[in-house]
C-alpha cells in the first residue's frame, strides 16, 4: 500500500470516531437532562410587639466590697474560712495571736486596781478632811492638801481606765470579722505570718446581692434613647436587662439607682449604675455583659428567625425568596436578638419570605423551590 493510501484510510477513521465521540457525548447530555430545582425552607417576616431598647458595653460592679485588713501588729493564727465561700456579717474570719494583748489587758487592769485603792484611801481622807474644818478641827490647808490628792488620784484612775479600754480594743483586733454579707475570695496571707496594718489585704469580700452593672452613657447614647424610647425619656425611668454573651438574658431585671455627678471629659459620657437580685451569684463583679435599657411601651417590630440572618465583611444580610422565585440579597440592619428571633430596623418588609434553610444551596438570581414553615413560637 502506497503512503497516500496509507493516510487517506488513517484519515476516514479519525472521522469515523470523531462521529462516534459525538454521537456519545450528545446522547449522555440528553441523558442527564437540565440540572434540579434546589429546594429551601422559608419564614415569612412577621410583626411583633417589642419594646425599643438601646444597648450599652456594661461591667458588673459590686455595690460593696471590702479588703479586710490588719489593725495591730501580731503572727496571724489561724483561718477560719474556705476561699471562695459564702460568709455572713460577723463571721470570725481570722486570728491574730492574742497572748501579748491578753496580757497588756490583765497589766491594765492590775493598775485600774491599784488607782481605785488609791482614788478610794484620797476620798476618805477627803471626807475626813472636810469634817474636821467644818467643826474648826483642823486647818483649811489640810483639806485643799487632801482635794488635791482626790483629784491627782482621780486623774490617775481614769488614765489607767482608757489604758484599759485601748488595751481590750487591741485585743478585739486580733479577730478579724466579716463586716458584711458577700463571697470571700483567696487569702493572701498564710498561717504562721507575721501581719500589721502595712501588711496590706489579707482577703477581700464581695457582696453579691444585690449586685451593680455601670455601663457609659455618651451624648450620642442619650439622643438615641430619645429616639428609640421617646423625647421625654429617662433612664430610671425603664427597666434594664442584662446580656450574658450572645443574646442570651440574665433572668432579672434590674433598676438604674445611681446617676454620676460628671461627665468623663476624655469620652463625654456619663456612667449610669442599675442594681439586679443576685441570688444565684450568676453575675460576678468585673464581668463584661451588655446593658439593653428597654422602654415602658411596646410598638409594632419587624421580627426574623435567628437562623436567616448572614454575615459577611459588609455586614448583616438575609436572602429572600422574591415573586419570581428567585434569590434576592436582602442586607439588614439588626435593632436586638432575643430568643429565636431577631429584630430588624431596616431592609425588610412584613411578608417578605427569608431563607432560613438550604442557604449553601442558592445564590443570587437561582430559582429555588421555596416550602413556607411558620416561625417557632
Amino acid at each position: 500500500m502506497t503512503i497516500s493510501a496509507r493516510s487517506a484510510g488513517l484519515g476516514v477513521m479519525l472521522l469515523f470516531a470523531g462521529l462516534i465521540a459525538g454521537c456519545d457525548d450528545g446522547s449522555s447530555q440528553q441523558a442527564a437532562g437540565p440540572a434540579p430545582i434546589p429546594a429551601v425552607t422559608v419564614v415569612k417576616v412577621e410583626t411583633k410587639d417589642l419594646r425599643p431598647s438601646v444597648s450599652f458595653s456594661a461591667r458588673v460592679e459590686a455595690l460593696h466590697k471590702v479588703d479586710l485588713l490588719a489593725r495591730i501588729e501580731g503572727y496571724l493564727d489561724k483561718q477560719n474560712f474556705t476561699e471562695g465561700a459564702t460568709v455572713k456579717t460577723g463571721d470570725l474570719l481570722y486570728v491574730i495571736e492574742k497572748a501579748p494583748y491578753e496580757a497588756k489587758v490583765a497589766a491594765a487592769e492590775a493598775s485600774v486596781a491599784m488607782a481605785k485603792a488609791r482614788l478610794d484611801r484620797t476620798e476618805i481622807e477627803l471626807k475626813r478632811q472636810t469634817t474636821l474644818v467644818n467643826k474648826e478641827a483642823s486647818a483649811q490647808t489640810k483639806l485643799d492638801d487632801a482635794r488635791t490628792a482626790r483629784d491627782e488620784s482621780k486623774g490617775q484612775y481614769d488614765k489607767y481606765i482608757a489604758e484599759l479600754d485601748q488595751a481590750k480594743l487591741q485585743l478585739s483586733y486580733t479577730e478579724i470579722r466579716a463586716p458584711i454579707d458577700g463571697r470571700i475570695g483567696k487569702s493572701l496571707l498564710s498561717v504562721g505570718s507575721f501581719v500589721s496594718p502595712q501588711s496590706g489585704t489579707l482577703a477581700t469580700i464581695v457582696q453579691q446581692d444585690p449586685i451593680g452593672v455601670t455601663f457609659p452613657v455618651s451624648q450620642r447614647d442619650l439622643i438615641a434613647v430619645r429616639e428609640k424610647i421617646g423625647e421625654n425619656a429617662k433612664l430610671n425611668d425603664h427597666t434594664v436587662y442584662v446580656e450574658i454573651g450572645k443574646g442570651k438574658r440574665y433572668q432579672y431585671p434590674g433598676k438604674v439607682d445611681f446617676l454620676d455627678v460628671g461627665v468623663n471629659t476624655g469620652t463625654d459620657s456619663v456612667n449610669v449604675r442599675a442594681t439586679f437580685p443576685n441570688p444565684q451569684g450568676l453575675l460576678v463583679d468585673g464581668q463584661l455583659v451588655t446593658a439593653v435599657v428597654e422602654a415602658q411601651s411596646a410598638e409594632p417590630t419587624l421580627v426574623t428567625p435567628v437562623n436567616a440572618i448572614q454575615i459577611d465583611q459588609s455586614g448583616s444580610f438575609v436572602l429572600v425568596v422574591n415573586s419570581e422565585k428567585k434569590i434576592e440579597v436582602r442586607r439588614v440592619e439588626l435593632l436586638r436578638q432575643d430568643a429565636g428571633f431577631v429584630a430588624i430596623a431596616k431592609g425588610l418588609s412584613a411578608g417578605d419570605l427569608v431563607v432560613t434553610e438550604g442557604v449553601q444551596k442558592v445564590k443570587p438570581g437561582q430559582v429555588v423551590d421555596a416550602t413556607e414553615v411558620k416561625p417557632e413560637a
